[in-house]
């Protein structure tokens, strides 16, 4: 069976999920408005996970972060050169250099059901692969005005269904969307779509 493909990030209002340079301090400002105790539903999102898959970049920075977040989870970092992973980490981090379809296939074959794609350039590739199923996207109320877009050009338009949208009070609104087809306006749609209506 094949595995359901999900994204789930946080953006500024103008869709960046970075300033150019990386950093992240207008979102670590803004979770520090979050009450304690609420978590945007993003535990329950890890909990039907399978396995993370995510580029070298974003890896990099979550290490950053300090207590590695995702525990035994399987993660892989996706980068064309080699990674010397710190002891610390679960062996569960493994590197791959294989492309997106891939990737997905072998997790599929090795009897993964939910995979959690993470990183601006590395959700951009599976889009472009026709591979994500499902976006949770979580923005920020800020205007950035520039930085890293989590959306890029395509070679063919993404026709979604909206599944549902959480406001919270402090000011966060969360949309979801199942990814209906992905349609190419000179040959025609395709689909790829592990939901329930497609």
């Amino acid at each position: 069976m094949s595995a359901k493909v999900s994204v789930y990030i946080a953006t500024s209002l103008d869709g960046f999920i970075a300033r150019k340079d990386g950093k992240l301090d207008w979102l670590n400002d803004a979770n520090a408005t979050v009450p304690e105790g609420e978590d945007c539903g993003y535990n329950a999102f890890m909990d039907s996970v399978d396995v993370v898959i995510m580029g070298r970049k974003t890896y990099e920075q979550v290490l950053s972060f300090g207590e590695w977040p995702y525990g035994k989870t399987p993660v892989v970092v996706l980068s064309r050169n080699p990674i010397k992973f710190p002891a610390a980490l679960p062996n569960t981090v493994t590197h791959s250099s294989e492309k997106p379809l891939v990737l997905y296939n072998r997790l599929s074959e090795e009897g993964a059901k939910h995979l959690y794609v993470d990183g601006g350039v590395t959700i951009q590739r599976f889009l472009k692969e026709g591979l994500i199923d499902e976006l949770t996207i979580t923005v920020i109320p800020i205007i950035l005005g520039e930085g890293i877009p989590l959306f890029t050009s395509l070679e063919r338009d993404v026709l979604l269904s909206h599944i549902d949208t959480k406001t919270f009070d402090f000011g966060f609104v969360q949309i979801r969307y199942s990814v209906i087809e992905y349609f190419n306006n000179n040959s025609g749609g395709f689909r790829r779509c592990n939901s329930s209506i497609c």
